[in-house]
């Protein structure tokens, strides 16, 4: 390293270590497979998730959460595809909270953020991961969400409509989603320990009393949950020409 280098290295802030855990231990009870380790366009559905983390800059470490018989599985992917970013594979627990709260216990002590993503979701752009890491970095949690397309109805459990919000006002929200290390550690905690009905990880910071920032998501990262999502998976992997 060159002297001007090793004094831009000095005066330059470092940015933030960020880790990711990917959440692979799902039991894909409405695929009726095992879909992250599914083939699409040549490749388990989880090599595409990982490669878009590993070819990340703002991604330092990956910590993949998955079930005790796919270690051996997911340790051949990681070798085969070069993702050399996967620091350990651990085995979640017996709900997605734990398998995060797990995930994240597990990430290197130098990292001031944390991105937790759906294994399933394979088509996440390497923009998204910068936006979403750069809002979490600014504001201490951030999600990616999209605009819904449909007109939403509210209803009782009995179904009857009771409400019809704003349609502007309703976002899906996606992952990754990305927050200040030990907020999201104390955040998971809390929900494990007590049970808390939580639907994301934004939901356990938020029963903090934390405030999610949200930016721009993709209509392509999709979450494969059903044989249906199959054909779409294949369709944007063909238009994107990432047939691996």
């Amino acid at each position: 390293m060159s002297v001007i280098n090793k004094i831009r290295k000095i005066i330059t802030p470092q940015e933030p270590h960020c880790t990711a855990v990917i959440l692979a231990a799902g039991n894909s009870q409405r695929m009726g497979s095992d879909k992250i380790l599914m083939t699409i366009g040549g490749a388990p559905v989880i090599a595409y998730t990982l490669k878009a983390f590993q070819n990340s800059d703002r991604i330092d470490e990956i910590i993949v959460v998955t079930k005790h018989d796919s270690l051996q599985s997911l340790a051949d992917i990681c070798g085969k595809y070069d993702i050399s970013k996967v620091s350990r594979i651990v085995c979640g627990g017996s709900s997605r909270a734990e398998s995060a709260l797990i995930g994240v216990l597990n990430a290197n002590e130098n990292a001031t953020l944390i991105a937790i993503h759906d294994g399933a979701r394979p088509f996440l752009t390497a923009a998204l991961i910068e936006r979403t890491v750069n809002a979490a970095e600014q504001f201490g949690a951030a999600a990616p969400a999209v605009r819904a397309t449909d007109t939403v109805r509210i209803m009782n459990k009995k179904g009857a409509v009771v409400d019809t919000p704003d349609r502007s006002l309703v976002a899906l929200v996606q992952t990754p989603q990305v927050f200040n290390a030990d907020v999201i550690k104390s955040a998971l905690t809390k929900v494990v320990e007590k049970k808390l009905p939580v639907t994301d990880d934004c939901s356990a910071v938020e029963a903090m009393g934390v405030k999610v920032t949200v930016v721009d998501g993709e209509f392509d990262n999709i979450k494969l949950t059903t044989k249906r999502d199959v054909y779409v998976a294949e369709r944007i992997l063909a238009d994107r020409g990432e047939l691996m």
